[in-house]
């Protein structure tokens, strides 16, 4: 084992908008420095129709971002740090495929096909592929094992065999080029290491076992029987899957020449296998058994572990999938998560900037809007006649996905106010909270503690307190605005052997945390029967 003391590892945050670069010092986890760059194509709003729900990113953003946002963190650091980086890893975000060629080229990298929407990376938020995820679910149940047993009981439109039917299904100029797909992860690593053929680019178990449907009980994938008897143009991608995956940390490689002269780094150096982002985030806040780590931002992920004899041989129906080894080796991941949450707020804030926008008004009032807001709805009082939200304005992810499901409030008046509106809209993401841990417990999974890291846990006391009021649980906000990250460093410190052990390497380089927030009994037992009142809400929306 290499001594900590003289070494450092980069951890690399591929998120929707932007990519972050964290260098860190593998001793005590100091962050030495750290970059971020938007993706240039995504900031110009080109390749996406968000009336259409459809949001694609070209793999160029990716590369070229990459390579300025290494370049810039190194740059803020001492000349020696360089030399002594041992490793890097990755995270970003899931399902992000894109369909590639023979060479694992994504396609839209080809000439021909350099402004197709389709040839390119379909990011995790793209909703397009609705009617394709139907026809999953519809045949995965009509058969034994239901493929979609691990994943929640239902496959997502996000995911990625919907999204790459969709877009053969609607393209098919591309079916003569196509012949595999691979997530933006995987993709990024068989680009470091220098080898991207499909047969040969190493697979990760986390965006496998979460999004492609991948288990070791049925040897992998799903069969090819299956895939094309739901269409038979699947068959583009015979011979040309994976049936190995492989955990975060896993090195899968050297940093090959040519990006070794690219990002200014040590030729030769680990390339670690990375994870979603959210479960690198969990990583980097140092989850355990009994921690439900939850991501907090645009839209949240809930993720935990626990032990095999914890779990046995059940599967827990309604969240986004539990798989061996998606967060840490040796432990069983689970992810749920809300399709909204930030993004619920953000909305508000559009509503009612909008007569400003029309009549010429000043933009710094727009982006005052939310504080205004918070700060009013502070002063409410909490009563069980307050307006109740549904927070279903992008779908529901879990449990129980339904991403058709929409969004409502129930209990307006004349006297209603925009913060009261607001208060609801923050209760009715915490509802949603709540319901996700609700059925986690339900289903043998301990939830014991609660760990927030993201840019709302950071930033938003009234959100995290009222968290925590209607869940009844204290929750503590990392130390971190870097945790995904820092998971990524953390993968790469154990793919380099720095630490014999991701958990080794937890220990030594997490953060503390920087503010708690304890849940007021009496707040709680209103919320409890306000919580009622969403349920049934919920319930009326679905027409149950």
């Amino acid at each position: 084992m290499q001594n900590p003391n003289e070494n450092h590892v980069i951890g690399v945050d591929f998120g929707s908008d932007s990519v972050r670069c964290l260098i860190v010092r593998t001793a005590d986890g100091r962050e030495i420095a750290s970059a971020v760059v938007a993706y240039p194509r995504w900031k110009a709003g080109l390749y996406c129709d968000p009336a259409g729900n459809r949001y694609r990113q070209h793999p160029l953003d990716y590369v070229e971002s990459l390579e300025r946002c290494v370049r810039e963190a190194l740059a803020a650091c001492p000349p020696e740090v360089a030399a002594s980086v041992r490793g890097i890893s990755f995270d970003t975000t899931a399902s992000t495929p894109a369909l590639v060629d023979r060479t694992g080229t994504p396609l839209a990298l080809r000439p021909e096909f350099a402004e197709h929407p389709d040839a390119m990376f379909v990011l995790w938020k793209d909703h397009t592929a609705l009617e394709e995820a139907d026809a999953i679910n519809e045949r995965a149940r009509r058969r034994t094992p239901d493929y979609t047993l691990y994943s929640g009981g239902t496959y997502s439109c996000e995911w990625a065999w919907a999204k790459m039917l969709h877009c053969l299904k609607h393209a098919p100029e591309l079916l003569g080029t196509a012949c595999s797909w691979v997530e933006h992860g995987d993709w990024m690593c068989g680009l470091l290491v220098g080898d991207t053929t499909p047969e040969r680019l190493a697979r990760s178990r986390c965006m496998a076992g979460h999004k492609a449907m991948w288990h070791e009980s049925w040897g992998g994938l799903p069969a090819e029987e299956f895939l094309e008897g739901i269409d038979p143009l699947f068959a583009v991608f015979r011979g040309r899957l994976y049936g190995q995956t492989v955990t975060g940390g896993t090195p899968i490689g050297g940093l090959c020449a040519e990006w070794a002269s690219r990002l200014g780094l040590p030729e030769g150096i680990a390339v670690g296998m990375g994870a979603i982002d959210c479960h690198a985030g969990a990583v980097g806040a140092g989850i355990t058994p009994g921690t439900l780590v939850k991501v907090i931002g645009t839209s949240t992920c809930d993720i935990a572990v626990a032990e095999y004899d914890a779990i046995g041989d059940r599967a827990v129906h309604g969240i986004c999938g539990q798989v061996d080894g998606s967060v840490l080796p040796g432990l069983v991941g689970f992810e749920a998560g809300q399709s909204a949450f930030g993004d619920i707020y953000a909305w508000l804030r559009r509503l009612l900037a909008w007569p400003l926008q029309r009549l010429g008004g000043d933009p710094e009032l727009e982006e005052r809007i939310l504080g205004a807001l918070t700060d009013e709805a502070m002063r409410l009082p909490l009563t069980d006649e307050d307006p109740v939200a549904l927070d279903w304005h992008n779908g529901r992810r879990t449990p129980d996905a339904d991403l058709r499901a929409r969004g409502a409030i129930d209990g307006l008046t004349l006297a209603t106010s925009a913060p009261a509106i607001f208060k609801a809209l923050v209760e009715a993401t915490a509802f949603g909270s709540r319901a996700i841990n609700e059925r986690l417990v339900e289903q043998g999974i301990p939830v014991e503690r609660i760990v927030a890291i993201g840019g709302i846990a950071r930033k938003s006391p009234f959100v995290m307190q009222t968290l925590a009021d209607v869940m009844g649980l204290p929750i503590r906000v990392l130390d971190s605005d870097q945790a995904c990250a820092l998971g990524a460093a953390i993968f790469a410190a154990a793919a380099a052997g720095v630490y014999p052990t991701i958990a080794a390497a937890q220990q030594a380089m997490c953060p503390g945390f920087s503010a708690e927030y304890r849940p007021d009994p009496d707040r709680h037992a209103i919320y409890d029967r306000l919580y009622e009142r969403y349920k049934r809400l919920g319930a009326a929306q679905r027409g149950e």
